[in-house]
């Protein structure tokens, strides 16, 4: 196994609530709602179509829309997803899935429990230090569990957690322009 980046938040953590706090989570209200739906149950294309817009920005829609006619299997994976044990489980098998690879899987289990799942994508990466590429099930399964980590050592929800990540980097990003 490849030895994981050093992740380390890359601002003053007493920032962490300020960054949370001034993100649009507007932004997210759709997707969280279709995961909410899918947790109670309703295991269908639509509701995931709707957390893959929301992650990829309409970027690839071709490859989920390869899934549409496929209820059934989008229906099985979903449950399995829902009902496995294991992280890695639930990862593994929504990538089974066209157009979802690792950063698509892990926002469909954070719409579907964001107490317990992040999502992996280049800003909460550059927050932390890296600008890794690697986006393998064994890195988001390292990147979790740091992320918890960190969130439980500054005593900020999860999500809460991913949300200053992200506003943090696009912050960095604007002042460069």
């Amino acid at each position: 196994m490849r030895q994981m980046p050093r992740l380390k938040l890359q601002f003053d953590p007493k920032k962490l609530l300020d960054y949370a706090g001034s993100y649009n989570a507007n932004d997210d209200e759709k997707a969280l709602k279709a995961g909410q739906r899918i947790a109670d149950g309703n295991l269908t294309y639509e509701n995931l179509s709707e957390i893959f817009e929301w992650k990829t920005k309409g970027r690839g829609r071709s490859r989920i829309e390869r899934n549409k006619d496929r209820e059934k299997e989008i229906e099985e994976i979903l449950r399995i997803a829902l009902t496995a044990k294991y992280p890695r489980t639930k990862i593994a098998v929504l990538t089974g899935l066209d157009g979802v690879g690792v950063p698509v899987a892990s926002a469909i289990l954070t719409a579907i429990d964001p107490e317990n799942y992040t999502i992996i994508d280049y800003r909460a990466l550059e927050a932390l230090g890296t600008g890794t590429k690697d986006r393998s099930v064994n890195f988001y399964l390292q990147y979790l569990d740091r992320c918890r980590e960190l969130a439980t050592a500054y005593k900020i929800r999860l999500r809460d957690f991913d949300h200053a990540l992200w506003k943090w980097s696009e912050e960095q990003s604007n002042t460069q322009r």
